[in-house]
């Protein structure tokens, strides 16, 4: 895209506070950074630029986490786990379930996944994050950060209040974009023309009521899947999807079932073609089952994300890269934090197919992909990562993400106390502070676990 030009700016800003953690996001690896960074003692800000915390999980309607279990190993505890048991006692979930996806596909993937009622997430993220005494502020735009030299001080945003800084002594980027690391000067990969063209497709999920979830249930996988073929050939579907997850009452449906190709999510042109594509997928998407899906003859629809999700945009380049082959070989890091479980989850650029197939065992996630390159007090969390586009499919899930969120925001907790950058602080303090804090690093972990006797 041509400019007409350029203007000179010249800006004072008001400092309107002094922290010692701000976390820039707050999605599911956010939220959890700030309440793991508050819990460890550090003055945290929680930025974000909506009216939720959640994220892909609430704000995009993506209704189940996804990642704490790889078959029935458990990879994720922690702080995403306690999540997990505040949203079953507000009623907002009745457990993990066991969910198919790619059925419609032809290419079924079954795994424990956490559904959950998003306007209930909402309410648990907002009351844990204050119960650890995270300074929370919606509608806050990240503009620009605080650069000391090739360190990050902190942050500029913009919101009602106009322009303000916030100064930290440690600040996590769990933007999704990578937006502080790239304006920090941190080199990114998935912004060349190429990459640029080639994303995953975007999604606009939306809510069904009076559905009859225990009708659907019982239509044969082979018939789903030829219903599906019929409306993505009559191009009433858009691709090879009736993927749903209903809340405990079992009469609506939160369906990510349209599929918006084309979108380069870090062009502000094409990310708001999106969500009128979007919108106009989903009333197709909505006539079709009205009219081809049992148990959706008189389903209404209620609700509408407040934005399209995005698969993948910028990752970071930091100090090591995670590749697909250490994922699929279990590569074994000294500098362990998290543990992921898959699924490996490509969506076709240019069609309507999708890829699925997992890892053999948890792999680890090393702090080193964390560390963005040549800028210190600074740590990516969250998708931002640097991985290869291949092993970002793997990595990509919010429980994965939530796990590597009470990393960061642990690691820049113990920098920030103690005066050091994130990335002088040994592995070895941090892995013990996560142990202590219920997390699993390594692999062993769950190892250990497994081999417990019962009792």
């Amino acid at each position: 895209m041509e400019y007409p030009g350029f203007l000179e700016e010249h800006l004072t800003t008001q400092v309107a506070g002094d922290y010692d953690v701000v976390v820039v996001g707050g999605g599911a690896s956010g939220a959890v950074a700030a309440i793991a960074a508050a819990r460890n003692g550090a003055n945290t800000l929680l930025l974000e630029r909506g009216a939720c915390l959640g994220g892909t999980a609430t704000a995009s309607l993506v209704a189940q986490w996804v990642a704490f279990f790889l078959g029935d190993t458990q990879v994720v505890r922690g702080i995403p786990e306690e999540l997990t048991r505040r949203v079953c006692g507000k009623g907002g979930s009745d457990g993990f379930h066991r969910y198919v996806m790619g059925e419609a596909a032809g290419t079924p993937f079954p795994l424990k996944v956490f559904p959950f009622n998003p306007e209930i997430v909402k309410i648990v993220l907002d009351e844990a994050a204050a119960d650890a005494g995270v300074d929370v502020r919606f509608h806050n735009f990240f503009a620009r950060p605080v650069m000391e030299g090739s360190r990050v001080g902190g942050v500029v945003t913009e919101s009602v209040d106009g322009r303000r800084a916030f100064r930290a002594a440690a600040v996590v980027d769990a933007s999704g974009d990578a937006a502080v690391c790239a304006a920090a000067g941190v080199r990114c990969d998935g912004e060349s023309m190429a990459e640029r063209h080639e994303r995953q497709p975007c999604t606009l999920s939306f809510r069904l009521s009076n559905v009859d979830v225990a009708r659907f249930r019982t239509v044969p996988s082979a018939e789903r899947r030829r219903l599906v073929l019929g409306g993505l050939e009559r191009g009433e579907l858009y691709w090879e999807s009736i993927s749903f997850v209903s809340t405990p009452s079992g009469y609506d449906a939160i369906c990510l079932m349209s599929r918006i190709r084309g979108v380069d999510a870090l062009s502000n042109a094409e990310l708001s073609r999106a969500e009128v594509t979007g919108r106009q997928q989903v009333q197709s998407i909505v006539r079709f089952l009205n009219r081809e899906i049992p148990g959706f003859e008189k389903a209404i629809l209620a609700g509408l994300a407040e934005r399209v999700g995005v698969r993948e945009t910028r990752r970071i380049q930091g100090d090591y890269c995670l590749t697909e082959d250490d994922i699929m070989n279990g590569t074994a890091f000294e500098d362990s934090i998290a543990l992921g479980a898959g699924p490996m989850d490509v969506h076709s650029p240019g069609s309507t197919g999708i890829r699925l197939y997992a890892p053999p065992k948890p792999f680890e996630i090393p702090l080193r992909t964390l560390l963005p390159a040549g800028v210190e007090g600074m740590l990516a969390s969250g998708r931002n990562l640097c991985t290869t586009r291949e092993a970002n499919a793997g990595t990509r899930h919010m429980a994965t993400c939530m796990a590597i969120g009470q990393a960061v925001g642990t690691l820049a907790a113990i920098a920030a106390a103690s005066g050091r950058t994130p990335r002088a602080v040994p592995v070895s303090e941090l892995q013990r502070a996560l142990a202590r804090d219920g997390a699993l690093v390594r692999r062993a972990d769950v190892e250990r676990r497994d081999a417990a006797p019962a009792g």
